[in-house]
Formats: structure tokens, C-alpha cells, sequence
């Protein structure tokens, strides 16, 4: 969920602050003001999640200080300054030392609500911009975004953390829609570059000229961006679909890395989306290239590998799908456990996706099934099963597993309230909770 945007009106007159406050309050923005520039500084910090509107002619700190100080603080701070009127050259200074823009006195307040728009959007994308690099930062946060238990998982976070440590390039690879993307963003999170770049490039996204300008340069004098390779330096750069790289494109992006000699300043990771039947990365690239990106590999697994997984990113799927629609979250019987569970998910997580929130919209209008949903993905598909087919006791442990997990997910760890859902005597619950690896403490 977005957010909730700030103003922080800043005016010394309290007739002024009153009135831009209950303006801009009627417009849906949650508003505080403060009488001086002093008084605002205690209160806005570098991460204010949102916007100033300052009066620039005030007692003691005037508003061209205030702006300098919040600019040295956090230059992203979009600040509104107000201006008597005449004061255009005071108007023009504020916008050069940072200002978002500014109102000249008397102004109209509809004025006022369009600059707050835009000011609190820009602010919003530069903070979720904040949070997302602070993420990918943190390998602590972004390895449990790798959701599951199962043994093909376990060993997927075991590679991740071992060449996330070591310097050479890396191929990764798999069918679609398996988190590709994602297990590259780890591999940075975890290593020595976690704090430096993460420039991310998709080659079949450009025509040839294009990404060769993007990746190499030379970059045109209006471009904001570095060539790739230069903006990556000391970091991690990520192809995808290096496999659409065309042979001119290959031989340039060889003679990078031989330049470079050691991957010890840009390390390359490398992502293969090869769909045809019988083709691999391998073929689509010249063997040299290929074996310097796949110096060290990781092949992310299918979902339909996982097991118990797809139960779980189902039920957390779904979770996070009801909280967005504001409804429950749909009720999974043991029959559409099985069902998820011999799916054969061609579209893996992606697809594991669209079907969660889609069953979600379904149980909030009251009607359908999971089983209707997988059919309607691909109708060929029948039945909806895997050939490989599991002894039904793995079924059974399975949702119990899920019916649990999920239960305690809901109250939150309170064992009382599972056992009195679950109809489960204590021992019983807690022999089970032991055997599925459930803790208490991971729900509270």
C-alpha cells in the first residue's frame, strides 16, 4: 500500500497557516504546521515522507535559509516556497538552490492543490525509490523474499550465498517467470558490492544501435545516464536475455571484460530466458563469451519441483492480494491443495501469481474455483495434473502443513485460538507444528 503523504505548512502569520491547512486537508492530505523555520528543522528529517510549503519572509530564519537547510539535508525535499508579490527574483534563487516551485501572493488555492499533486507524487517515487535500493541492499531482507523450504530452494540459497561471495561472472538460468531477476538482485544483496550499483539492462528491450548505446555508449550530451559499463563500475551488471545479444554486440561485450581482466571491478550476471526446444545459451552465443559469463551458474528450479512451496507462496500470495482488495482471503480445501500442488505451472511463479489474485477476485464476488482457474490458463491442459504422480500421504502433509501455517499466520502465533479452530488437543498441534518445522515465534 502507498504511503499516506505529509504537507508541513511553514508561516510565521498563524491566519496563513490555518488557511492553506484546512484547504489542502479538504483536498485529502494529512497536514501539520509549524510557526517557524526553527520549530519545522526538530521534525523534518532526511526520510519526511512528504512535501514543505514554506512562506519565504519570516522572523529569525528566513525561508531562503530554511530551503538551504533542507536542501543539505535531503536535496530530493520537494519545498513550495511562497512569495509576496514582486518577488521574482527572490522566487528565482529558490529554484536554483532547490526549491520544487513556488506561489506568489495572493495565489489561487487550486494552484496550490495541482503543485501539492505533483510535489507529493514525485516525493512518494523518490521514497519508494529509497526503499527498494535499501532492499536490494539488504541481503537479509531480499533472501527472504526467496520464499520456500523445499530441498531444490535450500540449495538454491546455498548457491546464492556461495557465489554472492566469490568475484566471477555468473549465468543464470531457467524457464520464465521462475524469479530470475530476483536471484540476481540476491547474489548482489549478499556479497562485497552489496553497497555499490545494480544497473540492470534488458537486451532484447532495445534494437541494436540502441543497446549498444546503452551499453558502451557514446551517450548523447541530453542522456542523464552513463553508458552501462561505466555506470556499473565497482558493481554488478545485470543482462537479461543476454541471449538476444546480436554477434557484433557479443564480440564488444567480450573485448569489455578482457579489458577489464578480472571481474574484480564490474562483476556481469548474466540471465538467459532461452525458451526454444532444444536451444540453449550455449548455442546463442559465441563460446568464448559464454564461457567467460558462465565462469560460475545457477539454474533457478521450476515451481512445479518445489512441493509444499507452491502452497505456501499461494496462501502468501493470497494474503497480500486480499489486503490490497480489502477482503478475506480465500479458503483453500484440501482437493484444490492437490490441485495446486500436480499443477504443471509452464508460467512457474509468475503464473503462481496471477492465479492468486485472481482466486482472490473470485472469492470476493463469491464464486469459481482454483481448478477453474489452472484450466483457463491452459486449456489444453489435460487433466490439470503433473505426470509425475505423489503417494496421497504426501498430499495430506502437505495441506496439513499449509491448514497450520496458515491458521497460526492468522492469529498471529496465539496457540489457544489455533487449537480451538483446529479442534487440536495441545500435544497433538505441537507434535505436528515440530514435524512440519513450524515455530511459534516466527508468527508472533
Amino acid at each position: 500500500m502507498a504511503q499516506a503523504m505529509k504537507i508541513a505548512i511553514v508561516d510565521d502569520e498563524q491566519d496563513m497557516r490555518q488557511s492553506i491547512s484546512q484547504w489542502l486537508a479538504l483536498s485529502g492530505y494529512d497536514t501539520e504546521t509549524f510557526a517557524s523555520a526553527e520549530d519545522a528543522l526538530k521534525v523534518l528529517s532526511a526520510d519526511y515522507p512528504g512535501i514543505v510549503i514554506s512562506d519565504i519572509k519570516m522572523p529569525g530564519m528566513d525561508g531562503m535559509q530554511f530551503l538551504k537547510k533542507l536542501m543539505g539535508s535531503d536535496s530530493a525535499l520537494p519545498v513550495i516556497m511562497i512569495t509576496g508579490h514582486g518577488d521574482v527574483p527572490m522566487a528565482v534563487e529558490a529554484m536554483r538552490v532547490g526549491a520544487f516551485d513556488f506561489l506568489e501572493k495572493p495565489f489561487n488555492p487550486d494552484r496550490m492543490s495541482e503543485l501539492a499533486k505533483r510535489a507529493t507524487g514525485a516525493r512518494r517515487l523518490v521514497l519508494d525509490n529509497r526503499v527498494l535500493r535499501r532492499e536490494l541492499s539488504d541481503g537479509t531482507q531480499i533472501m527472504k523474499k526467496l520464499i520456500g523450504a523445499s530441498p531444490v530452494m535450500d540449495r538454491l540459497k546455498e548457491d546464492i550465498l556461495d557465489l554472492g561471495q566469490a568475484d566471477g561472472h555468473v549465468m543464470i538460468d531457467g524457464e520464465t517467470g521462475t524469479g530470475k531477476t530476483l536471484v540476481a538482485h540476491a547474489l548482489h544483496a549478499v556479497g562485497s558490492r552489496a553497497g555499490k550499483k545494480f544497473v540492470l539492462v534488458s537486451c532484447a528491450a532495445l534494437e541494436e544501435e540502441a543497446l549498444s548505446k546503452r551499453l558502451f555508449g557514446p551517450m548523447m550530451p541530453e542522456d542523464s545516464l552513463l553508458p552501462a559499463i561505466e555506470e556499473a563500475r565497482g558493481g554488478t551488471l545485470v543482462l537479461e536475455d543476454i541471449d538476444a545479444l546480436t554477434e557484433p554486440l557479443q564480440g564488444k561485450l567480450l573485448s569489455v571484460i578482457n579489458e577489464q581482466g578480472t571481474p574484480g571491478e564490474t562483476r556481469i550476471v548474466a540471465i538467459s530466458n532461452l525458451q526454444e526446444a532444444g536451444k540453449t545459451c550455449e548455442d546463442a552465443l559465441r563460446s568464448d563469451l559464454f564461457y567467460r559469463l558462465a565462469a560460475l551458474r545457477i539454474t533457478v528450479p521450476p515451481l512445479r519441483q518445489r512441493g509444499e512451496d507452491i502452497l505456501t507462496l499461494f496462501m502468501r500470495l493470497s494474503e497480500q492480494f486480499s489486503e490490497e482488495y480489502g477482503c478475506e482471503a480465500p479458503k483453500v480445501s484440501a482437493q484444490e491443495a492437490a490441485q495446486l500442488l500436480q499443477a504443471p505451472w509452464p508460467g512457474n511463479v509468475r503464473q503462481l501469481i496471477n492465479i492468486a489474485e485472481r482466486a482472490v477476485l473470485q472469492a470476493r464476488r463469491g464464486s469459481g474455483t482454483i481448478a477453474s482457474l489452472l484450466m483457463s490458463d491452459h486449456e489444453e491442459m489435460q487433466p490439470v495434473m503433473t505426470t509425475e504422480g505423489k503417494p496421497l500421504k504426501e498430499y495430506v502433509e502437505a495441506f496439513e502443513r499449509m491448514l497450520i501455517d496458515n491458521t497460526m499466520r492468522r492469529h498471529k502465533g496465539s496457540i489457544a485460538s489455533v487449537m480451538e479452530e483446529l479442534c487440536l488437543p495441545r500435544r497433538t498441534l505441537n507434535e505436528k507444528m515440530a514435524k512440519y518445522g513450524l515455530q511459534r515465534s516466527d508468527y508472533l
